[in-house]
């Protein structure tokens, strides 16, 4: 059958319809959509499906090829284009993290030092409310004036419900600045216009402060914040599990990607060990 822009019209709806996060529906369908324009009006079948995901190999890295595969096969099942649907790439699993894109406790602290030398306070809030609690950037709209007072927020993400605690330092940090800002309600972080800061809005301010934090520019961005808060939480607990029910994973194995070591940890830890006489 050929894909049509109803088809894509129909897809975004079921996505939404599924209670999917806004960055997750915005990416299924730019895949899907990018997989129809490379049809060029032929009609989809498993040869051509095939065809397209070698060219992907070719393109992108196994994690990219992974993530077109599942946003596909999403869209094969609603056309019921069965035949069409793709295996991943097998990947072997990583041992040790990327140092190069680890931001350190120490970068963070300088990060913050810059947003607070700009009198950035919303920002300088944003990071340390992402970086102290764990949360996901989409779930920065949950810290209302409410959630604050109670020193808890009820987050509502992928399916999942859990309650989010707030350090008490963060709580009233948090307060005082919604108090300045005059926000009585709602969410404490939003734009001039009143609306819920964005991962864009978020992500731009942050890069901003790379020169004058002395920070990589890929290091910086609001997930990797997400990152830190928990490798240092395992660093302490050494709680797997609890860290993934904190953090919101369904699977143990996305914690672990999150709390794995550098290889300089690793070596260092060999060191230690002194079993070469």
């Amino acid at each position: 059958m050929k894909i049509t822009e109803k088809d894509l019209t129909r897809f975004a709806a079921a996505l939404r319809a599924e209670e999917r996060s806004p960055a997750t529906i915005e990416k299924y369908c730019r895949e899907a959509a990018h997989f129809a324009r490379w049809l060029k009006g032929r009609a989809a079948d498993r040869e051509l499906s095939l065809a397209y995901k070698a060219e992907l190999c070719e393109q992108r890295a196994p994690a990219g090829v992974n993530g077109a595969v599942a946003a596909l096969n999403r869209f094969f099942d609603l056309l019921g284009l069965g035949e069409c649907r793709l295996k991943a790439v097998r990947v072997q699993r990583r041992v040790f993290r990327e140092e190069e894109k680890e931001l350190t406790e120490k970068e963070y602290r300088r990060l913050l030092a810059a947003a607070r030398t700009r009198k950035n306070d919303r920002l300088l809030l944003v990071m340390e409310s992402i970086c102290a609690t764990g949360i996901r950037v989409s779930e920065l709209r949950f810290f209302t004036v409410e959630a604050v007072r109670l020193g808890r927020a009820e987050v509502s993400n992928k399916g999942k419900n859990r309650t989010v605690f707030l350090p008490e330092k963060l709580r009233k940090a948090l307060l005082q600045y919604a108090r300045a800002q005059k926000i009585a309600a709602g969410p404490v972080f939003v734009t001039r216009n009143g609306k819920p800061l964005d991962r864009s809005n978020i992500w731009h301010d942050m890069k901003a402060l790379c020169r004058e934090a002395g920070v990589a520019e890929s290091k910086v961005f609001p997930h990797n914040l997400r990152h830190l808060f928990a490798r240092t939480y395992y660093a302490l607990e050494k709680d797997i599990v609890r860290l993934a029910d904190i953090l919101g994973h369904s699977s143990i194995n996305t914690t672990r990607v999150y709390t794995m070591e550098s290889g300089t940890a690793h070596r260092r830890q060999l060191e230690k060990m002194r079993l070469v006489i």
